[in-house]
């Protein structure tokens, strides 16, 4: 481009944008021409036709992002292509999603960020709603939080994993940037209060105590709650809330103090929920759900497996079962799917070593 002049570089600008306003309505033409070939298949068989696969959204993201050269990073061409297959998707089906809410918590950015803007997002007021909602057929996927790089697992997405028949159909990583909000005018030496989630004020434990060690801290059930919480209370400025940015756009709150999380790399995951069963897209992972035999070397016997065969396990989380006193269940990630046959191999030795088995499901391994 060098040697062109401002006004050269604009109509070349031009002339681009025009190009890919007719490829992304050439897209999206495709799509509806794939939704009317899955519902006349549908139909034919007697069954509900399915318009979203996270497989092959997977396989596209992959592809857009290996084959990208740049000047633009691979995460944003995949961020942008991620939301016109939201568009086109929503062609086909306009996608329900539930998450927890209210509006402006961790969980909708996390929402938005795995199905693009297109989706219609329904916020909840509990995980357990999430899943009851997805299980009901009132929306067709849920998203909720299950681990935090410095607090740990969700303990209420584990235990209703326990009990639900719902699958696991893809996870979504954050990283988690803390903010202090609160009404206009609001001075932080003057707060008496401050109100977040547990984790959120567990993540900035250090800040809290080294600028306001003279603030309660109060637990509310989501950020957003918390922000909303501030925004109504009578007393105009001496509560704060902690949570993301969002969330203060979203209750008109101002901004006091941003990125106050004690370790800068925070991050979150949270797994998407649905009731079908998501196909192989080469980078899998898959959860299960299992519970020992009390005797001697049980533990060891789940775990051999997974050094013999090379079976990458990226998580093991234990929690008390109902079925005895100090029985406890293994919440486990390895990678690769369940119906690869090396893993189905695995999962078969696996099972003979458990009291309690359940596959919670094989997906995509997060992308961007």
């Amino acid at each position: 481009m060098s040697g062109k002049t401002l006004s050269e570089i604009r109509d070349a600008i031009d002339a681009v944008d025009q190009q890919l306003q007719q490829l992304m309505n050439e897209r999206a033409a495709l799509a509806q021409a794939v939704a009317e070939i899955k519902t006349a298949e549908a139909t034919q068989l007697g069954t509900t036709p399915v318009f979203y696969r996270p497989e092959r959204e997977a396989q596209v993201l992959e592809r857009v992002m290996a084959r990208n050269q740049g000047p633009l990073p691979d995460a944003e061409i995949g961020r942008l292509f991620r939301e016109i297959m939201s568009s086109c998707l929503a062609l086909e089906q306009p996608l329900s999603v539930g998450y927890l809410g209210p509006v402006g918590t961790f969980t909708e950015l996390a929402a938005l960020k795995h199905f693009g803007q297109a989706v219609v997002a329904r916020p909840l007021t509990t995980i357990a709603d999430v899943f009851r909602e997805v299980e009901a057929e009132t929306i067709e996927y849920g998203v909720v939080p299950i681990e935090n790089s410095t607090e740990g697992m969700v303990t209420h997405t584990l235990e209703c994993f326990f009990e639900s028949p719902v699958v696991i159909c893809g996870e979504v990583e954050m990283r988690i940037h803390q903010a202090v909000m609160g009404k206009p005018g609001t001075v932080l030496s003057e707060v008496t209060e401050v109100h977040s989630h547990q984790q959120s004020l567990s993540q900035c434990r250090q800040w809290l105590d080294a600028n306001l060690p003279q603030a309660t801290r109060q637990t509310a059930s989501s950020n957003a709650e918390a922000a909303r919480r501030v925004a109504t209370t009578e007393d105009d400025v001496h509560w704060v809330a902690i949570g993301g940015e969002r969330a203060a756009d979203a209750y008109g709150l101002s901004i006091l103090a941003n990125r106050i999380e004690d370790q800068p790399d925070n991050t979150t995951r949270f797994l998407v929920i649905g009731r079908q069963r998501t196909e192989p897209s080469g980078h899998d992972k898959t959860s299960i759900i299992v519970s020992l035999k009390n005797q001697p070397g049980a533990l060891y016997r789940l775990l051999e497996p997974f050094d013999r065969r090379g079976i990458d396990m990226t998580r093991l989380e234990s929690r008390p079962a109902h079925s005895g006193v100090w029985t406890y269940r293994f919440f486990i990630d390895f990678m690769g799917h369940q119906d690869e046959p090396h893993i189905q191999a695995f999962l078969e030795e696996v099972q003979t070593h458990t009291v309690e088995f359940k596959v919670l499901g094989s997906y995509p391994k997060a992308m961007l």
